[in-house]
């Protein structure tokens, strides 16, 4: 499970130790974690350290110091050196007294970047607030090299993820001390992150993610006393004439995901049983018998039948997931889930959530999330790359997809399946969410290499559908139930 922590929350565990160690010594302990990070990144990009090259940008503060610091460790291991001082006044002393002192050379903004092995991005750190200045946008524009950002990637909201303007894209990024929400949160300028230990004191974080070890040993498996009704039972009610494709999706994720029964209530039973026989499909609700959640929405319409099946099934006294058409729906109500007292879970994407509170989530997709789940007393999955889920009393964790292969028609029908069977399970809905979602996007990834990592190895990535993205589910879970982390995510597309 990892944390991760506030630009404020970072500065307050800072200060004690900033208090109690030598002057500087907090920045050299960042800089040589930065320093041996670039220089495992020389060797695999290079083959060597020693007689590479690397530019540093170097903006005001101490951001800009841990660059300098880093990049003189660099000097003193045969690294040819050069820093480009977008603020020279303002340039951390110590930091470029170091560098000097270790042969380093200095440069201004126009001078000719040349053909550096890697870039430093130390412009600025996490105080930093919006897009590049343009003096340093003109700097960023002009290098050809792979970038390795100093705790974050200059130009993105430390604590949003948000980019509104020119930013750093780092094929790298070194945390010192502590993750920030721009790691989950803006993961295509971020790259990899590589988390370096400087002593910070931290505390209990409001936003944390869940690795590879947690969601296997969550995933529901037969116990040697288990039956198909412990495991759990989970109703779908899912598609309509027009999009009977959502009932077979959501079921068929259902029915992969868990080992307990399936039930599913809707007119496409014809549909859902020609991909699925084990589901029990009824025409109706009042034929579907008892459940331990429901999944509404996917496909269902928004007639007048479709309102009361809803009113219904939120009127039960179990864990309710309520997607797509469920979600503009409940949109012209929101009492039917305020009220209720059993746990409610939403699945919007960004068109939905901004259907359900009037405006759309905006640059802040923790705040947002967390706003409407506290107001409409429910648990919400909002929907992206970076998937924020938030829990009625604040908690949010989050699922950084490593890649926008799920970004296609129908996944979020498999979603609602998968999580909806969790639920069932007696998984709590923020847990059920989490798990379920990073299930989801590894299977996506999976999909879109065509197969397991030691299959498609060499092979290259390819679009997916949701189709195929579940028939890459129960794949996805076993990897997950290894406990590893793996690393079959390929680059986003």
């Amino acid at each position: 499970m990892r944390g991760y922590y506030t630009a404020d929350e970072v500065r307050s565990a800072e200060a004690p130790l900033l208090a109690s160690l030598p002057d500087g010594a907090l920045m050299r302990r960042a800089a040589h974690g930065l320093a041996t990070v670039v220089a495992t990144e020389l060797r695999a990009r290079t083959g060597g350290v020693a007689g590479r090259t690397i530019r540093v940008l170097v903006g005001s503060g101490d951001n800009g110091g841990d660059a300098l610091w880093a990049a003189s460790m660099l000097r003193r291991r045969g690294v040819a050196a050069t820093a480009v001082l977008l603020k020279p006044e303002k340039t951390h002393e110590s930091g470029l007294a170091a560098f000097t002192a270790a042969g380093g050379r200095t440069a201004t903004p126009s001078d000719d970047p040349g053909l550096p092995d890697l870039v430093i991005d130390g412009i600025v750190g996490i105080s930093g607030r919006g897009p590049l200045r343009p003096d340093a946008a003109a700097v960023v524009d002009r290098i050809d090299a792979p970038i390795v950002s100093a705790d974050l990637p200059s130009g993105v909201d430390p604590d949003t993820g948000a980019v509104d303007g020119p930013a750093v894209r780092a094929a790298v990024t070194v945390a010192f001390g502590a993750l920030k929400p721009v790691h989950a949160l803006g993961p295509a300028h971020c790259g990899r992150v590589e988390l370096v230990d400087i002593g910070l004191p931290l505390g209990g974080a409001g936003i944390i993610a869940l690795d590879a070890a947690d969601v296997g040993a969550a995933w529901p498996v037969p116990g040697p006393g288990d039956d198909k009704y412990s495991q759990g039972v989970v109703g779908v009610v899912a598609g309509s004439d027009g999009y009977p494709g959502a009932g077979v999706l959501c079921t068929g994720a259902a029915v992969t995901a868990t080992s307990g029964l399936v039930r599913y209530a809707g007119p496409c039973t014809r549909e859902v049983l020609a991909h699925s026989p084990e589901v029990i499909a009824t025409p109706d609700l009042a034929q579907a018998g008892r459940v331990q959640s429901w999944v509404v929405g996917p496909g269902m319409g928004t007639d007048d039948a479709a309102r009361r099946t809803l009113r219904t099934v939120l009127e039960s006294d179990v864990p309710v997931l309520v997607d797509a058409d469920g979600l503009t729906l409940l949109a012209e109500d929101p009492d039917l889930v305020r009220s209720r007292t059993a746990a409610t879970l939403l699945t919007p994407h960004a068109g939905e959530f901004a259907r359900l509170t009037g405006k759309d989530p905006g640059p802040d997709r923790v705040a947002s999330t967390r706003a409407l789940a506290a107001d409409w007393n429910v648990h919400v999955l909002l929907k992206g790359r970076a998937t924020v889920i938030a829990e009625p009393g604040g908690r949010v964790l989050v699922n950084e997809a490593g890649g926008s292969w799920s970004a296609t028609a129908g996944a979020g029908d498999v979603l609602a399946g998968i999580v909806g069977s969790l639920m069932a399970a007696g998984i709590a809905p923020e847990r059920a969410a989490a798990v379920g979602a990073r299930a989801h996007s590894l299977a996506a990834n999976l999909a879109a290499r065509g197969g397991g990592a030691d299959r498609s190895a060499g092979r290259g990535t390819a679009p997916i559908s949701a189709g195929t993205l579940l028939a890459h589910l129960r794949e996805s879970i076993r990897v997950l139930r290894a406990g590893v982390s793996p690393e079959e995510t390929p680059a986003a597309p």
